[in-house]
């Protein structure tokens, strides 16, 4: 683990944490190690690329300004943990101020998390001050179920579980095959940003109807198409005439994949827009997408969905051989409470 200072792991045991902003590319592997070392402990298959973390704290957007809203958590100079806070307006009306933050397994239960909290909740607080919104305001968190330090400190902290997530794999590809498409539908590569412009912005208003909130500002789609697992031949698009009728974005994040010593893809984004839905498009782009995965040499897939999507998702996958492999939950605590 990255660190800066020469004090015993003894001596800055007994230092009181201290927190201060992010300090930028300074950071970067220092937040790569502390992210991989926790989802390590709780056994939560993610690991972070520094190319990634450069992107997301590279990036100033609406709901987030990386000078600002990022936080390290350090005892005797040590970083041992960092908090992340953003905001975003949701379908079902509200406005979320999330909250989220990593500990490295060596100085958990040392009140790092609780301090982070804290900390990100103040934070969301002072940001709430700042908006002019009729909307009716909450803290959100989420915690994997493995993450049992995060479940405690959120449920400790008053806040209560709203909705469930999973995460399903597939363990093999070994045995899919490409369906066609619905009649008068095609699939068309995804040329250039105007191409991914028009993901972007099908994949926003397809999710529209969906809970949750998705940022569709200029700036996270300037984001997005800097990620370094994004492929654009790697996205499956189905074509009504001049219109996208719906897509499937599949990753590869080697790095990950590397580090975990597997070949894993994701279903990164699937959604149909409502005018092609009930006509088996989903279905055609998911199976078509596992065959894909598979030419590029990957021999497992995984994906996250909503445990109750309206449009059967979750169904859907399990038709495919997708087992959900870890739930997780979303938090809301009203902000009030703490005002």
């Amino acid at each position: 683990m990255t660190t800066q200072t020469t004090k015993t792991d003894a001596e800055a045991a007994s230092s009181p944490i201290s927190l201060r902003p992010a300090r930028g590319e300074a950071d970067y592997d220092t937040f790569v190690a502390i992210s991989s070392a926790g989802n390590a402990a709780d056994g939560i298959e993610e690991r972070a690329s520094r190319e990634a973390i450069a992107n997301w704290l590279g990036s100033r957007r609406p709901t987030f300004d990386p000078e600002r809203d990022v936080v390290v958590a350090e005892i005797g100079g040590r970083p041992v943990g960092y908090g992340f806070t953003s905001w975003v307006d949701t379908t079902d009306g509200r406005r979320d101020y999330l909250t989220r933050g990593h500990v490295h397994p060596d100085w958990r239960r040392r009140g790092v998390g609780t301090a982070i909290l804290r900390h990100n909740e103040e934070r969301l607080r002072e940001l709430s001050a700042s908006h002019d919104t009729d909307r009716e305001r909450a803290y959100m968190a989420f915690a994997p179920e493995r993450r049992i330090g995060a479940v405690a400190l959120a449920e400790g902290s008053g806040y209560q579980a709203v909705r469930y997530f999973f995460d399903m794999v597939r363990p093999t590809l070994d045995d899919v095959e490409a369906p066609g498409l619905p009649d008068g539908l095609e699939l068309r590569p995804i040329v250039g940003r105007d191409g991914l412009r028009r993901v972007f912005d099908a994949d926003a208003e397809a999710f529209a109807d969906h809970w949750g909130g998705f940022d569709a500002s200029d700036e996270s789609f300037e984001q997005w198409i800097r990620d370094p697992d994004l492929d654009p031949e790697l996205i499956l698009a189905a074509w009504d005439g001049d219109q996208i009728a719906g897509v499937v974005v599949n990753t590869i994040n080697e790095h990950e994949n590397r580090e975990l010593g597997w070949a894993r893809g994701l279903l990164d984004s699937v959604f149909v827009r409502r005018p092609w839905r009930g006509r088996g498009l989903a279905s055609a782009l998911v199976a078509r997408s596992l065959v894909l995965l598979r030419e590029r040499g990957m021999s497992s897939a995984w994906l996250g969905v909503d445990a109750d999507n309206p449009t059967g998702a979750l169904r859907l996958y399990e038709k495919h051989g997708f087992e959900v492999d870890l739930r997780s939950t979303a938090y809301r605590k009203p902000m009030e409470e703490t005002s």
